[in-house]
């Protein structure tokens, strides 16, 4: 199963009624970053002065990965029964990772979406299949980062 966790970050106001109201208009707001071991999702908040990041971890274990067993010189399928029977798993595991980010930006309306390998394409297929009305706005290349690096590349997207 997969584990998230949850911090704020950003200025605290005494009107809490106005902070709600702008925190709703900025979380439809939400960039993610993604590998297929865990995604970190950012929400912008208070008209982009503040942000919410929540991380959920895939827990795809090494030896869960499809092997490369084929051949390239070959048309044929040469994998076993206990490769194919993995990679099954391997994708099953990750339709479940997937989903469980699709839930995590539910109220979102725009949505960026970037990381460095084939998972940003996979996620967005799969939110496509499940919620063909979401909008996202744009899916980039992207390296490693850390958790402020992807807060801030997140609030330049949308606050330019």
């Amino acid at each position: 199963m997969q584990s998230q966790k949850i911090h704020r970050y950003g200025s605290v106001s005494d009107s809490s009624a106005s902070q709600e109201s702008a925190e709703q208009t900025a979380n439809k707001q939400v960039g993610l970053w993604i590998d297929h071991r865990r995604a970190i999702i950012v929400k912008l908040t208070n008209t982009g002065t503040g942000h919410e990041i929540k991380q959920i971890e895939s827990h795809i274990a090494s030896n869960t990965c499809p092997s490369a067993s084929q051949p390239a010189h070959s048309g044929h399928d040469f994998r076993s029964n206990d490769d194919s029977h993995q990679e099954r798993r391997f994708v099953c595991h990750l339709n479940r990772y997937y989903d469980e980010i699709i839930s995590a930006v539910d109220d979102a309306q725009s949505i960026l979406i970037f990381g460095p390998g084939e998972a940003k394409g996979e996620l967005k297929k799969r939110f496509e299949s499940k919620e063909p009305k979401r909008r996202i706005v744009s899916v980039e290349t992207g390296d490693k980062m850390t958790d402020p690096q992807i807060a801030a590349k997140v609030r330049q997207y949308f606050l330019k």
